[in-house]
């Protein structure tokens, strides 16, 4: 058995403690670990706000947020799309040994002068940290330009499972 959740968001900050809650919630349920969902709610946290902040056209203020490499059609496993201006998307699945999340934004998308490496934020930055700290949270972190149509954010970690798991025991 697996878990699959897509929800398409404004970028308004009041989406971010909803995303995070829906991610927190169908892991308690499933039997994940706390320590595990706590280290994805903050990445995710970290990428949806991001997406919030810089995940729009140049119209509505965006201006993209850091390192990328080309890629991707724009559409999401269920066809969706975060295109709409002043919206982005977040999926997620919890499927066996895995959570993979993704986090698709309308904006501009990575800055091409950043493809290789992504400046570490100053110590005492108090922006600017956010795609290191989702690296330093998850297993496996991809960040990547959907040509024309903004940036993704997708990583995921290996889940450990509590001993009264549902989902494990499936």
């Amino acid at each position: 058995m697996s878990i699959w959740w897509s929800l398409h968001l404004r970028r308004e900050a009041a989406s971010v403690p909803l995303a995070r809650h829906l991610l927190l919630g169908a892991m308690e349920t499933a039997g994940v670990d706390p320590d595990v969902s706590f280290d994805l709610s903050v990445a995710l946290t970290e990428a949806c706000a991001n997406a919030v902040e810089h995940g729009g056209t140049g119209a509505d203020g965006g201006s993209g947020w850091g390192t990328a490499d080309a890629g991707d059609s724009g559409r999401g496993a269920d066809g969706s799309s975060a295109e709409e201006p002043g919206a982005y998307r977040v999926t997620a699945y919890l499927d066996g040994e895995r959570c993979r999340i993704e986090v698709a934004d309308s904006g501009p998308g990575f800055p091409a002068r950043r493809v290789l490496r992504r400046p570490a934020a100053a110590p005492t930055a108090e922006n600017g940290r956010g795609l290191g700290l989702i690296e330093q949270l998850a297993d496996h972190v991809h960040f990547r330009n959907r040509p024309g149509h903004g940036a993704v954010v997708s990583f995921d970690k290996i889940l450990k499972w509590r001993e009264d798991a549902l989902l494990r025991a499936m």
